[in-house]
């Protein structure tokens, strides 16, 4: 799937969006998601992808869905600063997050694996290759540190020269196993009662 839409003259390049997801209990095989900023709208609801390619630059997957991705191919095409992730958990009660498990993240510019689009953004990296693209902060708080305290950050035996994790920032979560655990299966999506083998 890929946003095609030309650019305007003139205009920065903005938003491009490949797909919008709303609905629950949406699992995607073996896709790939092409665009630039926002590529994927993981709007809300319960979704599982899986060995899935998203491209894109600013906060190219973005919304407030609780999802996994599972060997997942994440592709800045960054020009500058920017980030992967934008996660739009709102209050402590929601069931929402991005969980990501034995993906690989590569491409160019220099990303923030997440930045806190809600006030209690919810990002998990599990097993994830991160190539030096990451900033050694990890993460950002959109410039709100009322959120440092109540955003969940965690990252769990990831490697590469981007899990490099001096120079995080203090409020970031290095998970141990017991933490990790409700974030590494498709459980985490209720996948048990629904997900079926493709």
């Amino acid at each position: 799937m890929q946003n095609t839409a030309p650019h305007v003259i003139g205009t920065k390049q903005g938003q491009a969006v490949a797909l919008r997801i709303s609905g629950t209990k949406a699992a995607f095989y073996n896709c790939s998601f092409f665009g630039n900023q926002d590529t994927l709208y993981d709007h809300k609801g319960l979704h599982y992808f899986n060995n899935c390619f998203i491209q894109g630059s600013v906060d190219f997957i973005f919304g407030s869905g609780r999802s996994f991705y599972e060997n997942c191919h994440l592709n800045s095409i960054a020009k500058k600063v920017a980030s992967l992730t934008a996660q739009k958990r709102s209050n402590s009660s929601l069931a929402s997050g991005f969980s990501f498990k034995d993906s690989t993240i590569t491409g160019s510019g220099l990303i923030y694996l997440g930045r806190a689009w809600g006030d209690y953004s919810r990002v998990i990296f599990s097993y994830t290759f991160m190539d030096k693209i990451i900033l050694p902060q990890g993460w950002n708080d959109w410039g709100d540190q009322r959120r440092d305290s109540r955003v969940y950050y965690g990252e769990y035996k990831c490697t590469g020269p981007g899990a490099n994790l001096t120079g995080r920032v203090a409020w970031a979560r290095v998970l141990t196993d017991e933490e990790a655990r409700p974030f590494i299966g498709t459980y985490y999506v209720e996948g048990d009662t629904w997900l079926i083998s493709p």
